[in-house]
């Protein structure tokens, strides 16, 4: 039996449903789950958390996903850490924008808990 590792999953959304929503599935799947609500709330978290996964919210208040997953990547030490972009609409276009500022996947909106997990899953570490 394959164990997988729990990983630390940042879920960067405005929409407190969603959040909650992925809050619920990921710590159904056993992971450790840090929430923020925006951009800038995401940003103040990110260091201290450290996490190995980000989930980020496209459209948001303030500082959008794609402003947010740039600045992420800019940052020598969350370089590495996988973003996967949540939209609520399926476009090539976003998909590509959010290529160009570094996510690693795309995820639409709503989403199943088979859906974030699997995703989850292209980015844990393979157990030795």
């Amino acid at each position: 039996m394959s164990t997988q590792s729990a990983l630390k999953v940042l879920v960067i959304d405005d929409s407190n449903t969603i959040r909650r929503s992925a809050e619920i599935f990921l710590k159904q799947g056993g992971h450790e789950v840090m929430l923020a609500e925006d951009g800038f709330d995401a940003l103040s978290k990110i260091s201290e958390y450290q996490p190995h996964l980000i989930f980020c919210d496209i459209l948001m208040p303030r500082l959008d996903g794609y402003q947010t997953c740039a600045i992420i990547k800019r940052n020598e030490r969350f370089a590495g850490v996988p973003v996967v972009m949540l939209s609520s609409k399926d476009g090539v276009f976003d998909k590509a924008r959010g290529r160009m500022v570094g996510s690693q996947d795309y995820l639409t909106k709503p989403f199943t808990k088979d859906q974030l997990l699997q995703t989850v899953q292209q980015f844990s570490p393979i157990p030795e």
